[in-house]
């Protein structure tokens, strides 16, 4: 404590009031003097145990400061006394545990990147190892046409897959930074079921499969229309591949006072009960998933849903189909 400065100048400056009273008080009276000279003593003294005790709470505090910034979240230093050093000790509590829960989300997303990488890692490697054998196969000079056809073919598609994996994973990897800015438009529900299906349209009558769109055609919500069309799409998608050649995809839409609703739904196979709390996480693939799955598009579709205000729900039954439902709130629930 005496190495402070501001403890050596209060020492002296209380020292210069003790001999200044001090000697006019003896001046006055001799006695006075002494009473004066032993009263001032006292204060000085209780002053500075006083003063010693409130540097030894500082550094107290000085030293909780430090092992929090080493990362130690665990103390704790309230107490219930009342005073400046007590308040100060509640509202440095607050910052320590806003650092915790800070540095608590910073490591969940340390572990969700990693997790992440290792997933697109993997879903990486499939194809590419596939072209790579496809690829030295066709260097030779005796491959039959056919073959050399059907191996083109194949690369192709693998690197049709890549190419979307690759911007689903940047349209994602936005959406979670923020960094993309939804409109505030008037989407009609029905000009954005035609545009999310336009190119749907092939593959399900590849599959002898029927759509079937009802509902008033003035619905609409506040949202953006080439985001929500994403969404769709990917949920239209996730029927087709889980529904089997005949089958039947339906979409209905209603609004009402608060929401506009979309439901989407098939009679395919069905996802089992385990899967369904899953089916939303990212690279999830479930044991009904098609082979070519990749468990990314529904997880975009439930994103871009919830950044423009909605919710996503899913129902299913083994062998009946699943149906998805979105709602779009009018205000902020």
């Amino acid at each position: 404590m005496l190495r402070n400065k501001e403890i050596k100048i209060y020492i002296a400056i209380m020292t210069l009031v003790l001999i200044t009273g001090t000697w006019v008080s003896y001046h006055i009276d001799p006695l006075a003097g002494l009473i004066t000279f032993l009263s001032l003593l006292c204060i000085i003294i209780i002053s500075l145990i006083f003063t010693n005790w409130r540097y030894k709470k500082i550094a107290q505090l000085s030293q909780y400061l430090k092992r929090i910034s080493a990362g130690d979240y665990t103390l704790d230093v309230r107490d219930n006394d009342e005073g400046e050093l007590s308040i100060l000790k509640s509202e440095i509590y607050k910052v320590t545990v806003m650092l915790s829960e800070q540095a608590n989300i910073l490591k969940k997303d340390k572990l969700f990147l990693a997790d992440s990488i290792s997933d697109i890692s993997h879903q990486l490697k499939t194809p590419i190892t596939s072209m790579f054998v496809m690829n030295d196969l066709l260097q030779d000079e005796n491959l039959p046409q056919d073959k050399r056809i059907e191996f083109t073919k194949n690369i192709s598609s693998q690197l049709e897959r890549l190419q979307w994996l690759v911007s689903s994973l940047l349209k994602l990897s936005k959406i979670d930074a923020g960094t993309i800015e939804f409109k505030k438009e008037n989407v009609n529900v029905r000009k954005l079921i035609d545009r999310a299906v336009e190119h749907l349209l092939i593959p399900m009558e590849l599959k002898n499969q029927t759509l079937e769109v009802t509902g008033n055609e003035n619905d609409s919500f506040i949202g953006d229309m080439n985001w929500s069309s994403e969404a769709i799409t990917n949920i239209v998608k996730n029927c087709i591949e889980h529904t089997p050649d005949g089958g039947k995809i339906s979409i209905s839409h209603s609004e009402t006072s608060i929401y506009t609703m979309i439901e989407i739904w098939d009679n395919g196979a069905g996802i089992h009960k385990e899967d369904l709390p899953y089916i939303f996480n990212r690279f999830y693939k479930g044991k009904n998933a098609h082979n070519d799955s990749i468990g990314i598009g529904l997880a975009m579709a439930k994103s871009i849903i919830e950044k423009q205000n909605g919710i996503i729900e899913v129902s299913s039954k083994l062998g009946q189909g699943t149906k998805f439902t979105i709602k779009f709130y009018k205000s902020v629930v």
